[in-house]
């Protein structure tokens, strides 16, 4: 017997659609990045990118629970002596509530090369407008 290995170039990627509202960001991360890596089909293979692209529409209205909000920090170095900022989730949301979800998907990747590959089929809008019409993406609903 014989397994199955596909290559890279064997791979078909589909594009799929999800719209954040009224989703919990963690739960909404972690179904994604299983799309991202690949989880979702029979042929997943741990060593390659063969995954799908995602489009997050409606990034700004995404929920959480508890009291996320003000105890999640967010944490940052300028490399200088005494330059470390930190901003809740509020502030976050406030200002880019697609960098949240972008951070919060990021993290559920695999880290290196392979993580950065699969990090670049993810794109994130604020609103419900998104510029990948013609790639007839499907909607995704977990």
């Amino acid at each position: 017997m014989n397994t199955y290995m596909p290559s890279a170039a064997s791979i078909e990627r589909k594009w799929y659609v999800v719209d954040a509202t009224d989703k919990t960001l963690g739960r909404l991360s972690s179904e994604v990045a299983n799309v991202l890596r690949g989880k979702n089909k029979p042929i997943y293979t741990p060593f390659l990118d063969c995954g799908d692209y995602v489009i997050v529409i409606n990034a700004d209205k995404v929920k959480v629970t508890g009291r996320k909000l003000d105890q999640k920090i967010y944490f940052r170095h300028s490399e200088y002596i005494g330059g470390s900022r930190y901003t809740s989730l509020r502030e976050a949301m406030e200002k880019k509530p697609v960098k949240v979800v972008e951070h919060a998907i990021r993290g559920m990747l695999p880290k290196g090369k392979l993580g950065d590959r699969m990090y670049t089929k993810l794109h994130v809008y604020e609103g419900a407008e998104h510029g990948h019409a013609a790639q007839k993406p499907e909607e995704l609903n977990f």
